[in-house]
């Protein structure tokens, strides 16, 4: 099943009314990421009423909308709803090769000029809503959209530059594996995560990851070093943590 494209006030509505419903997640207070993520969110997970930031990187498909992806599969797999805004380029497949469920994910490609309007509507319903941020957003409309949030209890995943962001994750480096001399295909790219923000966010952190991956393995320690292999298992694959200053 295709994620639900919402257009339209009407259709908004009729998105919200159903998100709003109890669901397995509900009650937790953190949503949970996959555990290669936990390190870098103070809450291990997303806190519900938090905003937590992903950077656009240089160039733009730097391996954000990967990481969105991560971000957003377990606390789907749990039961919770999500909406991506803004975000055309944003496709059901690939969101459903990561693990989220299509039955709940509203797709929004073109908010228009009434976009604050419909990422309130959304927050008021969902429980993780990511959205791009338009170029031009005033410090007083991301202020109410972040106190929207804390609120209702969703999280706000904006993508793009969003000061007072709770955590700031960014793609800060990567390399594409799959590639022989002349010949193959790019299946995976190691990347580097950086997280930084404020309170218990305020010591800045980098994990390698794997973006996208088909094997899950533990953290790796730092001492162990990149070249030794961990215990396979299923999805993300965690090449080395790196501490922050």
């Amino acid at each position: 099943m295709a994620g639900r494209m919402v257009v339209g006030s009407a259709a908004l509505a009729e998105l919200v009314r159903p998100a709003s419903a109890p669901d397995p997640a509900g009650g937790h207070r953190v949503l949970p990421v996959r555990a290669e993520l936990t390190g870098l969110l103070p809450n291990r997970g997303l806190r519900r009423g938090s905003t937590v930031a992903v950077g656009v990187g240089r160039p733009r498909h730097s391996g954000a909308t990967s990481l969105i992806l991560a971000l957003l599969a377990e606390a789907s797999r749990a039961g919770s709803w999500c909406a991506v805004v803004g975000v055309p380029t944003f496709g059901a497949g690939a969101a459903a090769e990561a693990g989220i469920a299509l039955d709940r994910l509203a797709l929004v490609p073109d908010p228009g000029p009434e976009w604050p309007t419909v990422v309130a509507a959304l927050i008021d319903g969902v429980d993780v809503v990511v959205t791009a941020v338009p170029a031009a957003v005033s410090a007083s409309v991301s202020a109410r959209l972040a106190a929207r949030a804390r609120q209702r209890g969703s999280v706000l995943v904006p993508y793009g530059r969003w000061d007072g962001a709770d955590v700031t994750l960014q793609v800060v480096r990567g390399v594409w594996q799959g590639l022989g001399p002349g010949r193959g295909r790019l299946r995976r790219r190691e990347v580097t995560v950086s997280a930084r923000g404020r309170g218990a966010a305020a010591r800045p952190k980098e994990i390698k990851v794997w973006l996208p991956g088909d094997e899950l393995t533990r953290v790796i320690p730092r001492s162990v070093g990149s070249g030794v292999p961990a215990a396979p298992g299923r999805r993300l694959r965690v090449v080395a943590p790196v501490a922050g200053p």
